[in-house]
């Protein structure tokens, strides 16, 4: 899923796709917080809070050493004389194997795309896409021909996006329980094809 500020790309500046480090950790935590988690209102005061929930998270599945997860972050070069880092971190997005639910038919494994996610300095600059473009290559070198994510159906420009870069709507989720009665937007599931894309 990505965060809808995220979407649109335009000039992109000179990104380098790399895997996360530990050290990367409290820059990722605050592009994910703010991306998903925007501090208005209420969410002001949780902020600190849902950072912590994210940041451990992320340190989990960092420490997890699965060979089929990465959690890919967009670095951009870094000319500063206040700090020391040579880089910023401009993204993030997460690829792994996922099973399917057990009512479902399909009984394989698949390649899915989660927490993407852009800091507000390097928005509309093309990291969304670098960043799925990453994401296309990973999949074709684990020799799967197919990737997958969510968005919510009010997402307008996460899914502007998306289908800019080859997905397509497989399946609209229903709203079940309280999520309807809250009126929540509907997950849609997109999916790409790999096979005809190429890994440029």
């Amino acid at each position: 899923m990505i965060a809808p500020q995220d979407a649109v790309a335009t000039n992109a500046p000179d990104i380098k796709i790399r895997t996360a480090q530990s050290q990367d950790l409290g820059q990722l935590a605050d592009i994910l917080t703010d991306s998903f988690h925007p501090p208005t209102g209420m969410m002001r005061w949780a902020q600190p809070i849902l950072r912590l929930g994210i940041y451990e998270d992320l340190r989990n599945r960092l420490r997890s050493n699965s060979e089929h997860y990465f959690c890919l972050v967009a670095a951009v070069s870094q000319v500063s004389t206040l700090t020391n880092a040579d880089e910023e971190i401009a993204g993030t997005v997460e690829i792994s194997l996922r099973s399917p639910p057990s009512w479902k038919p399909q009984t394989s494994q698949y390649v899915y795309i989660s927490n993407l996610a852009v800091s507000q300095s390097c928005r509309r600059q093309g990291v969304a896409k670098q960043l799925l473009l990453a994401c296309d290559r990973t999949a074709q070198e684990w020799g799967f021909k197919q990737i997958s994510l969510h968005v919510l159906e009010d997402n307008h420009q996460a899914r502007q996006l998306y289908l800019k870069t080859g997905y397509q709507l497989c399946e609209v989720e229903p709203s079940y329980g309280a999520w309807k009665l809250l009126r929540r937007p509907k997950r849609l599931l997109l999916q790409k094809n790999l096979a005809t894309t190429t890994t440029n």
